[in-house]
Formats: C-alpha cells, structure tokens, sequence
C-alpha cells in the first residue's frame, strides 16, 4: 500500500483552494487533505492541530503572506510547495533554496511531481532544504537583487536598486526607475512593500513607497517633503513621519 501523507491548503481564494484539492483527489490519491484554511492565522492553527507532511501555500495573501506566515511557525517539519499568480522575484529565492512551487493556474503534472517529491523527503526525514530557505528568506538580501514585473505584454526583469520609488494608483503602481523609465504594473503599492520588506524601502505615505538610497533631501512640515534623485517631491504623510525619521535616528 502506497505511503498516505498529511497534506493542507492555504489559500485565501476559494476557487484556488477548491481547484487545487480536485486536482489532488484526482491525481494525487496518496494524499490525504486535512484542511482547508483561507488565511494564514487559520493556516498557523492547522499545522499546529494536524502536522501536516506537505502544504501547498499561496504567496500572496492579506494581511499576512505565505513568507510572513511561516516566520511565525517555531518549528518548520513538513514540505512546503508555494503556489502563486505571480512569477516575481521570489521564485528566484524558492528555486535557490531548493523548494517546490506552483504557478497559477496549477499544472497536473507539475502537482503530482511536487506530491512524490514530498514522499521522498518523508522517507528520508530530511527538511533542511525548508530551513535554509527560511533562513535566507530573513537575513540574505543579495538573493533578492532583482524582480520580475508584470507588465502589459509580459515580464521584464529588473535590479532591485534601480527603482526609485512606487506610487501607488488603486490597484496598479507605477515603477519610476533611476534612469528616468516608468513602468506600470498590475500590482498594488502594498504587494511591493509587503515583499520588499528586507530592502532599503520605507512607506512613507499611502500612495508612496520610496528607496531610501535616492532621497536627497528632506523638508520640514506636517508630515514633510522629500526631494528624490529624480527630482519628484514626495508628501510624508503625519502618520509616517514619525517611523520614517526613526531610520535615520533624526
């Protein structure tokens, strides 16, 4: 009889939680669904209650995503397979590390390879492979040195310290790059901020994310102005001011 192992899903789109575990009961019978959680809190409460062998984990979730997620769990003993919409620069980090994931909308054969994967690491007890990528997703920045962004008529690959800044514009951001290109991207100012977390970037209003290598000057006032190297003037907000002047011990 073929080993069962513990499998549960995170997503916080139910189409994406229901599709992927038909494709599992169709495909995959060895494993066994324990759960079906539609945040990353009912996620944390599911692996503590079920030890799972495997979770299939969406990148992008609200409030807290899958990487923010897994930092909160003391003790990292299952298989991770992320699954995203988004084929950004993460990847690059998940694939350095070794570690399985799935693009939207999931592959069939992609799914069952990543299942037997599981199945092997549970023969060997071996999951080094998820703690050195936690460990690098935490204290390694130069594995983030570049991003891939969505744009109208596919991706385009980008240095990280070559953006300026975001502005936020609903659910789109415009990219302002240091040699003077922008770029729109379907993509809210909260996703960049959410995975640029270990670089040099400070939210310093709702509609502004700024690289903090390319202010040039700051102005006093209600929130106060910032110059950037491109010569835009930024608004910061009186909500920000306090935690962005903190970075700079002022």
């Amino acid at each position: 009889m073929k080993e069962i192992i513990k499998v549960i899903l995170i997503d916080d789109e139910q189409d994406g939680r229901l599709v992927l575990k038909a494709l599992l009961n169709i495909h995959c019978p060895m494993a066994k669904i324990m759960a079906l959680c539609k945040s990353a809190e009912e996620g944390i409460n599911a692996i503590a209650e079920y030890k799972p062998d495997l979770i299939f984990l969406d990148v992008e979730m609200p409030k807290t995503n899958g990487f923010a997620m897994l930092e909160k769990i003391p003790t990292i003993d299952f298989d991770i397979v992320f699954v995203t919409a988004y084929d950004h620069y993460a990847l690059n980090a998940i694939k350095f590390s070794a570690l399985d994931y799935l693009v939207k909308p999931v592959d069939e054969e992609e799914l069952k390879l990543a299942v037997e994967k599981c199945l092997k690491n549970k023969e060997k007890q071996d999951n080094r492979r998820t703690s050195f990528f936690l460990e690098h997703h935490k204290t390694d920045t130069q594995l983030f040195s570049q991003m891939v962004l969505p744009v109208r008529d596919g991706y385009i690959f980008v240095e990280i310290d070559d953006i300026v800044r975001f502005e936020g514009d609903g659910n789109y951001t415009h990219v302002v790059f240091k040699n003077g290109d922008k770029q729109l991207v379907a993509k809210t100012l909260k996703e960049f901020e959410t995975n640029l977390g270990q670089h040099s970037f400070a939210r310093v209003h709702k509609s502004h994310l700024v690289n903090l290598k390319y202010i040039r000057k700051y102005t006093r006032g209600d929130g106060g102005t910032l110059l950037m190297s491109d010569n835009s003037e930024i608004e910061v907000s009186r909500r920000n001011k306090e935690t962005f002047l903190n970075l700079f011990n002022l």
